[in-house]
């Protein structure tokens, strides 16, 4: 935060455990300070909006600043920032001094923001996986999400009962899904320098987008990951493959406990999360 010294007005709050950065930027909107400045990863940005918006989206809040600290930053760079901080704080203050923003709409889950993406299925259950290699002293590499991923894969997701159904509001159920992956923007998230895109007409402008999965054997999924990795990605197309555009409110229901992940955070397990779009609900410094 020296690059903002002697630019703004600046109180700096270091967050201390899960949850708190949600405390301190709801505690920044009581207060009426103008802009929230979140330093760190996607995690800490998510809580930095839902305390913003623990009353729900207004004009009157405080914009939102994100300065990327963490490994792989989605929010910020969908945003156009760099991933370097120090660039992007230096981008973040060009903006405050010149007085500009724009406003992007958000997901919901039940009753959680998230700024550009969540999953039931196999990526939460990758997430997870992740948090606990973490927890024991591992670095966030992305080959530790790809060692992660592998094994989740081929030794522990019950690839043959697809557990989820969804419920869009005047449709017929849709069940035999395995994994759903919900986006609030493009690309869902990085592996190292290269985005990986599954939903690629998201945008903040939009509704959500939802990509699913109704099989989960080897050739089918290699198939479906040659579509959504670099260097060949265009839009995810195969009989396996479930893509829809611009939703505005469904739910996703599975017949046992299953992983629920948000901006790459981990919320254990559950049987049923609704989603709906919140259009133009956070101001951006940018």
């Amino acid at each position: 935060m020296r690059a903002f010294a002697g630019e703004v007005r600046l109180e700096l709050a270091e967050t201390q455990r899960r949850g708190h950065a949600m405390e301190l930027a709801e505690q920044a909107v009581g207060e009426g300070y103008d802009v929230v400045i979140a330093l760190g990863g996607d995690g800490t940005v998510n809580e930095a909006v839902n305390g913003l918006l623990a009353a729900g989206p207004s004009e009157d809040l405080p914009a939102l600043a994100v300065v990327p600290a963490g490994s792989a930053n989605v929010f910020a760079r969908s945003l156009g920032l760099p991933n370097n901080a120090l660039d992007a704080a230096g981008q973040v203050l060009e903006a405050l001094r010149a007085g500009r923003h724009r406003t992007v709409g958000l997901g919901m889950a039940d009753n959680r923001y998230f700024t550009f993406c969540a999953g039931l299925g196999l990526d939460a259950e990758v997430v997870h996986a992740v948090e606990q290699l973490r927890a024991a002293g591992s670095r966030a590499y992305s080959t530790l999400y790809i060692r992660a991923a592998l094994r989740q894969f081929f030794v522990l997701t019950d690839r043959r009962r697809p557990a989820l159904t969804l419920e869009v509001p005047g449709k017929p159920p849709l069940g035999h899904i395995f994994l759903s992956i919900v986006s609030n923007t493009s690309p869902w998230t990085y592996a190292g320098p290269w985005p990986v895109d599954p939903s690629p007409r998201a945008a903040f402008a939009t509704g959500l987008d939802l990509f699913g999965l109704r099989r989960l054997d080897v050739l089918s999924t290699l198939n479906v990951l040659s579509q959504i990795l670099p260097p060949f990605q265009r839009q995810p197309r195969g009989g396996q493959v479930l893509g829809l555009h611009d939703l505005t409110e469904f739910t996703l229901r599975s017949h046992r406990p299953i992983a629920f992940q948000v901006d790459g955070d981990y919320l254990g397990q559950r049987e049923a999360v609704t989603f709906r779009s919140v259009p133009k609900a956070v101001r951006v410094v940018i």
